[in-house]
């Protein structure tokens, strides 16, 4: 079913860190989600399957442990207790159900105060050098069973992103925004997102 509607859940699903540990390294609560059109997979799951770390499949195969956003649909996550730092190196990796000749790619944008926002540029019709600055292009490695660091740039799989190259030093939200240039051929249409974990982050409110 075809859908375009906007769900303000402000749902409060923050992971409550254990005495003074920092809550783990995901994002743990959703603000907000528009679906676009052809999203009908995951939603039944919200807001769960999004957050805490990744399950991915592996290089060749997809994660069925996602939500479809649809053609052009948007999220916005949020890190309670936590707040994103710029460190050398990439700061967050964005996690997708990418697998060989099936990228699905989308906007990444950062956020101190779910107000302003700091997008990555998105070359999603770059496929020749693998959609620059796009989340959605790699396969996910990392997921609960196979002692995979989710927060290892190196291991993960999915997609990284250093704060410095949109001139951010600290955050407590993201957004992840289908381009709305992806196959859309139900049931999973545009941008799935699996999880996003944070590699640099010190304690937050």
């Amino acid at each position: 079913m075809r859908r375009n509607t906007l769900f303000l859940l402000l749902l409060g699903c923050a992971t409550a860190p254990a005495g003074d540990d920092l809550p783990p390294p995901f994002a743990n609560r959703v603000v907000s989600v528009k679906y676009g059109p052809g999203a009908s997979f995951g939603q039944d799951k919200m807001p769960g399957i999004v957050l805490g770390p990744p399950q991915g499949a592996g290089p060749d195969g997809g994660s069925l442990d996602v939500v479809s956003l649809g053609t052009g649909g948007e999220i916005v996550l949020a890190f309670d207790g936590l707040q994103l730092v710029d460190k050398p190196g990439p700061d967050l990796i964005v996690f997708e159900n990418a697998f060989p000749g099936w990228p699905e790619t989308g906007y990444v944008a950062v956020s101190a105060d779910g107000v302003t926002w700091h997008e990555w540029p998105c070359a999603w019709q770059d496929g020749a050098h693998e959609f620059p600055g796009c989340a959605g292009v790699h396969a996910v490695l990392a997921n609960s069973d196979n002692g995979v660091d989710p927060t290892d740039p190196l291991r993960a799989g999915g997609d990284a992103f250093d704060l410095a190259d949109v001139t951010v030093t600290t955050a407590r939200y993201v957004r992840i925004r289908d381009s709305g240039h992806n196959p859309t051929d139900p049931p999973g249409a545009g941008f799935d997102l699996d999880a996003i974990s944070l590699i640099h982050v010190e304690a937050g409110p």
